[in-house]
């Protein structure tokens, strides 16, 4: 959890496709619960990859991570801020982790949305460790994917039952 001053949304998110990607497509910028708003816009990426074999899907996502893990890096270093509160493309990042092999239908959207906010939110170990050690657009990321995997988790295992 942050304990500091949140630093202000940049104005080069409008004027930088980079940054603009980097802040959630501009979601980032919502003057509250902006990873709330970055795992909204989260959705249509996942429904546009949702009909790809399971194969391909999980390809992607990995690509689209290590494309997110180098545009986070370039961006904090241009702001001068670590993991800004206000760039979402880890929510992004880490929805499209949980639905992974997901079933498909909007109630199954919904809870991986309420699953992902959740872990992302409360980051039980190790997201909390990445999240606090991992520096860098890895660390702005890879807490996420963390977040994303135990979401995925307990979505497949929440399918089974229901």
């Amino acid at each position: 959890m942050r304990k500091y001053k949140v630093p202000p949304i940049p104005s080069s998110v409008w004027q930088n496709p980079w940054h603009f990607i980097a802040f959630g497509f501009g979601s980032g910028a919502m003057p509250i619960a902006p990873g709330t708003f970055g795992t909204l816009i989260a959705i249509p990426f996942y429904l546009a990859l949702q009909p790809l074999s399971n194969g391909l899907y999980i390809t992607l996502v990995i690509l689209i991570t290590i494309g997110s893990i180098w545009l986070c890096n370039k961006v904090e270093h241009e702001i001068h801020v670590h993991d800004h509160q206000g760039m979402c493309l880890d929510e992004i990042v880490g929805f499209l982790v949980t639905m992974y092999a997901a079933p498909h239908g909007l109630k199954w959207i919904v809870i991986g949305f309420l699953l992902f906010r959740l872990f992302d939110i409360w980051k039980p170990e190790p997201i909390r460790y990445i999240d606090e050690n991992v520096k860098g657009g890895a660390g702005a990321i890879l807490d996420d994917v963390a977040a994303g995997i135990y979401s995925c988790i307990v979505l497949h295992i929440a399918s089974w039952i229901i």
